[in-house]
């Protein structure tokens, strides 16, 4: 009777994490954050999205595109890997970013960076590098600003932000890189501190040293929220291959300075998703500069 109740129990836990991990790779929830600061000049809203991995939620990306008009957001960001790279095994598929591209453009300016996938794709010549550059085209054409480690200065906001787009040398599994200021300096040079800087960077791991270059806020993804999440552990494996992740999702911060770090939309090379939904971050910084 004992061993009956016992597999009887196993079951129905095997049936309740059957049931959690296809809800959480189906469904995504919309998560808000709120920052101040007294640089930028008026109050700003994000909608930031991450690692879609060309996943649809509902014909078109409906259900996303719905959730972003919801937060009416003065701006939408792209930190990175909305598409999966392409190799033998996978062409490339951007017609999931794509359809989210053009329904929102028109309504709020997009600003994107690249994340590994994207990079790689571009970096290994040929084919992908085709493919990559003709998704590329499109995105621009329909209206997007792709930061590729460039910036841009928005003066309604007194905010400038940037997109750092990084090599293979900083996405190494089991090891992190030693990324020295001067690096992010040789692409964008010395911040302005009076300026808000807004950094959209892939890889949360080198927050501090988007911090000592100068990032007010840095906005990141990469991570998945750790693939499976457990209470108060956390996200349990990064894409690095490393256990319980310091930076697995959510608000980080460092002195005065913070990071957005996305759970990210899509799957990819663990395809599953546990206790961790898709995310949608809505991002409110709040101005307390004195008039």
């Amino acid at each position: 009777m004992t061993i009956k109740i016992i597999l009887i129990a196993l079951l129905l836990i095997i049936a309740a994490v059957i049931a959690i991990i296809y809800h959480d790779m189906t469904h995504f929830v919309v998560r808000e954050y709120e920052i101040h600061s007294d640089k930028i000049e008026k109050d700003a809203v994000f909608c930031l999205l991450s690692d879609l991995h060309e996943k649809d939620y509902g014909d078109g990306n409906r259900a996303l595109i719905e959730a972003i008009d919801s937060a009416h957001p003065d701006m939408v960001l792209m930190a990175g890997d909305m598409i999966t790279g392409q190799n033998s095994h996978h062409k490339l598929n951007p017609e999931p970013v794509l359809s989210i591209i053009r329904k929102i453009v028109d309504k709020y300016p997009v600003y994107a960076a690249n994340g590994n996938h994207e990079y790689k794709t571009w970096a290994i010549g040929g084919e992908g590098e085709e493919a990559y550059l003709n998704y590329e085209k499109v995105l621009t054409d329909l209206g997007v600003v792709l930061l590729r480690n460039t910036g841009t200065y928005l003066e309604e906001y007194n905010m400038e932000i940037h997109g750092l787009e990084t090599s293979y040398e900083y996405f190494k599994k089991f090891f992190k890189a030693q990324m020295d200021v001067d690096y992010i300096n040789g692409f964008f040079g010395v911040p302005c501190s009076e300026r808000y800087q807004l950094l959209i960077a892939h890889n949360p791991i080198y927050f501090e040293e988007y911090c000592k270059w100068g990032a007010d806020l840095t906005v990141s993804g990469h991570v998945h929220g750790g693939i499976a999440r457990l209470p108060f552990l956390g996200g349990v494996l990064s894409p690095a291959l490393m256990l319980f992740p310091k930076y697995d999702g959510g608000l980080f911060k460092n002195g005065d300075k913070y990071m957005v770090l996305s759970r990210g939309l899509g799957m990819h090379t663990v395809p599953i998703r546990f206790n961790n939904p898709g995310e949608l971050c809505v991002i409110r910084v709040k101005s307390d500069k004195k008039s």
